[in-house]
């Protein structure tokens, strides 16, 4: 379940105080609710529960949401989105209006992808990203906080973006493997038990496993360097880390004017040692900065 909070102004509340006790603990009980409920569960056993949990998950975060906006007296909207793409739209139709508006993206990765591409062609817009999904790589630099306070508090900065296919990406592009592995996850996540960083790391050797890691790529960095090889994979990085948590790119910075490129090529150790020869791949690794 992901939802986006539209506030309607971009003020800061330095003066405010939250009510509550025990902030942290309250923060610790919603990340247990989302784990709780992206653990599939038996089909066999009751295909029902896990529904259950999600839904439980959906009316804790909504009723937080709505209580916290009701103390801070904020001028905010909650949205839930319903499809693909849905979150994309409605930031979009928000930000056309021209009004100073902050959106907090709840939810992962592509949560924060949707958002970002809906409102970065608009300067009234900010965003804030609230780490609730399974991997929240993007968020892993600024320390995944999910304290809301901070979040609307926030000083807001300047970003850098990369664009691709007529969008944008905050945190990374790939290809090769590493693609193989995005698009398999989310099989392994049905498994009983799985989730997050472990189904990255099964598809991972889902592909090691089946061969699907040899890729003939022809790259071209700032229009003059040429790269032509088998690679394992390359990675177009703003950011740090992707896959649940891998750090590809370890001098990243998404503010710095420039995107960090690592290209790993295909070792012919593979070809002669099959999976073992996967431990020489870090002498191929060719990084461009």
């Amino acid at each position: 379940m992901y939802f986006s909070i539209n506030s309607k102004t971009c003020l800061t509340f330095a003066g405010a105080k939250f009510t509550r006790k025990n902030p942290i603990a309250i923060e610790q009980r919603m990340l247990s609710k989302l784990i709780k409920a992206q653990i599939p569960v038996d089909k066999n056993k009751n295909p029902k529960e896990k529904d259950k949990l999600v839904k439980e998950y959906e009316e804790y975060i909504l009723n937080l949401a709505e209580k916290y906006i009701k103390e801070k007296n904020l001028d905010a909207d909650l949205y839930v989105t319903s499809a693909r793409n849905d979150g994309m739209r409605y930031v979009e139709k928000v930000a056309k209006k021209g009004e100073p508006v902050r959106f907090y993206s709840c939810g992962g990765d592509g949560t924060l992808y949707e958002i970002v591409n809906g409102c970065y062609k608009y300067p009234n817009c900010e965003v804030a990203n609230i780490p609730l999904g399974s991997g929240n790589d993007f968020s892993r630099l600024f320390g995944r906080n999910t304290n809301l306070d901070d979040h609307v508090n926030g000083v807001p900065v300047k970003l850098d973006l990369i664009e691709t296919n007529g969008q944008v990406a905050i945190n990374e592009c790939a290809m090769g493997v590493d693609s193989e592995v995005c698009a398999g996850q989310a099989d392994f996540k049905k498994l009983p038990m799985v989730n997050g960083e472990i189904a990255y790391t099964l598809s991972a050797l889902n592909c090691v496993i089946k061969g699907k890691i040899k890729n003939h790529f022809k790259i071209t960095i700032d229009d003059d360097k040429v790269y032509e090889d088998d690679f394992l994979f390359c990675y177009i990085g703003n950011s740090r880390w992707y896959g649940g948590g891998y750090m590809a790119a370890p001098g990243a910075m998404p503010n710095d004017g420039l995107i960090d490129c690592v290209m790993v090529k295909y070792p012919p150790e593979i070809a002669k040692k099959g999976v073992f020869g996967l431990v020489r791949c870090a002498s191929c690794k060719i990084q461009e900065r």
